[in-house]
């Protein structure tokens, strides 16, 4: 049994992993924990040099899998020092205090969103603060001397009550309410489903790979056909979806357009392949 240490255990990806790992001897950390006793949970500040070094100590970790980020992306825009500190310093304590098996959870946020779908050797051009903060991750993950994947992913989803980041309650819950929408229509992605992308890590555990991936799901659709896929899933009034652009939301920060990461790599090494978006939607809807 591996001694697995999960930071961001708590949000969406993270929930969807202790499940998944459920087998294993999990400490799940965050800044604000959820007790149950399936395993154990403790708070942990990651930008806290001191409170990291400790947790490691006692712990004793074989793997840490670093989820916990600043995702907000016009937050990340608005108040890049933070940023820095959640995103690159964080890392920073972790690498610095551990010497096992280091997965980090990366994004599409690192390309420009010029020219996608990306594949793993493509340039990278982040055009945003979360974008830069979460490539100088990986930059220290890549120059640390111990055993590290960086896995790239975008557009996680799933349907749990736990955060308010999730892109699919926020459409079923305004749709449950009749309340129209509008979603853009012009920003390309393969979401997602944290439930799949939590056996993927899984997988990279079971068979000790190494290196940089990338995993999505196994269509690239853009947000608003996205929007659409779920309301019919849960059956619910797709014409109250309407279309906007980006430009349209005047957002703070800018965001990769036409992004999305090709799957070709991580399929070969682990025997898998992407799970296509609507299977997942039907899967993730027969757990509810």
């Amino acid at each position: 049994m591996k001694r697995i240490l999960i930071t961001g255990a708590f949000g969406q990806l993270g929930t969807s992993l202790c499940e998944v790992l459920s087998n294993e001897s999990i400490l799940a950390t965050g800044r604000a924990i959820i007790t149950t006793e399936k395993y154990r949970c403790i708070e942990l500040d990651i930008t806290n040099q001191k409170n990291v070094e400790d947790v490691i100590r006692d712990y004793k970790p074989d793997i840490i899998i670093h989820l916990a980020a600043m995702t907000d992306v016009d937050g990340c825009e608005k108040k890049p020092e933070i940023a820095f500190d959640v995103n690159v310093k964080a890392t920073e304590n972790l690498l610095e205090n551990f010497n096992g098996k280091f997965i980090y959870i990366s994004t599409d946020y690192v390309f420009d969103g010029e020219k996608g779908p990306y594949f793993e050797d493509d340039k990278v051009n982040p055009v945003s603060v979360y974008g830069k903060t979460k490539l100088y991750g990986e930059n220290l993950v890549q120059q640390s001397d111990i055993d590290w994947v960086i896995l790239r992913s975008n557009i996680i989803f799933s349907y749990n009550d736990r955060t308010k980041a999730s892109f699919v309650n926020w459409v079923v819950d305004s749709l449950k309410k009749r309340q129209m929408i509008t979603v853009v229509n012009d920003q390309w992605n393969n979401p997602t489903w944290t439930n799949d992308l939590a056996k993927v890590i899984s997988i990279i555990i079971e068979k000790n790979v190494g290196g940089l991936y990338h995993y999505g799901g196994g269509n690239f659709l853009n947000r608003l056909e996205f929007a659409k896929m779920i309301a019919s899933t849960f059956d619910l009034d797709v014409t109250l979806i309407k279309p906007i652009t980006t430009p349209e939301l005047n957002w703070f920060a800018r965001r990769p357009l036409k992004s999305g990461l090709y799957t070709n790599k991580i399929e070969l090494d682990l025997g898998i392949e992407a799970l296509p978006i609507q299977k997942a939607l039907d899967e993730m809807v027969s757990l509810l």
